[in-house]
């Protein structure tokens, strides 16, 4: 028991007392926000917004630039996502919310590829991933150290899956700001990885957000279904 309250305090021995608390501002509005999403209360973007603006600062300090990306990305999308929530159609009536068509479809893997390709590059330019590795030796190194059992070397991959949440989270957002359905089965998705991804780093009380995200995540996703299933 000693071992895991020492995992999960560690790493804030060093931390200011300034940024803990701004790490637990924003995790709180975090959380308000998906719950508002759940809900299609367009207050999921304010709240969204709040959230995103301090990470983007604690980030910055922290170095996560992969994460760094995620939230600046994140506050762009909400205040698309806002004006497309707030606007009235023709028929008198806000955005509904649908399933994603064929060219959704398109849109959102294109989103995901080139988004985790800009990452990976960004991270091999500043050395975050090794840089001298071909895609080959990057999988068997990923895999290795992932497989290891050895937290170290765990620690290791973690420029990896944030390759892959990044990848997922920004085609995500995109889908959230036109209510498409299935928004929530990639929130499922990034945040089963986020949230050992962010323990291990070090970020307990984002690492707890991350958990209620999940929870959230899959409470929104029949929540959604429901509503749309009423419509149709």
């Amino acid at each position: 028991m000693n071992q895991l309250i020492d995992f999960f305090t560690d790493p804030y021995q060093s931390a200011t007392t300034l940024n803990i608390i701004l790490e637990f501002i924003a995790a709180l509005f975090g959380v308000i926000s998906v719950f508002y999403a759940k809900k299609e209360n367009i207050l999921v973007f304010p709240t969204g917004i709040i959230s995103t603006a301090i990470y983007v600062y604690l980030l910055s300090r922290w170095n996560l630039y992969g994460d760094l990306i995620i939230n600046i990305y994140y506050t762009i999308m909400s205040i698309y996502g806002w004006y497309m929530w707030s606007r009235v159609m023709d028929n008198n009536k806000h955005i509904p919310i649908t399933r994603t068509t064929k060219m959704d479809k398109i849109k959102t893997t294109g989103i995901f590829i080139f988004t985790s390709i800009f990452v990976i590059i960004v991270y091999r330019h500043f050395n975050v991933m090794p840089n001298n590795l071909n895609f080959t030796e990057s999988v068997n190194y990923a895999l290795t150290n992932m497989f290891s059992g050895k937290l170290s070397d765990f620690r290791k991959i973690t420029p990896f899956l944030d390759t892959f949440t990044t990848g997922i989270f920004f085609a995500g957002m995109w889908l959230m700001a036109n209510k498409k359905l299935e928004n929530w089965t990639l929130w499922i998705a990034g945040n089963i990885v986020s949230i050992p991804l962010y323990f291990v780093k070090g970020y307990g009380f984002t690492g707890i957000q991350y958990t209620i995200f999940l929870i959230l995540a899959i409470q929104g996703y029949f929540s959604w279904r429901k509503l749309l299933n009423k419509t149709t």
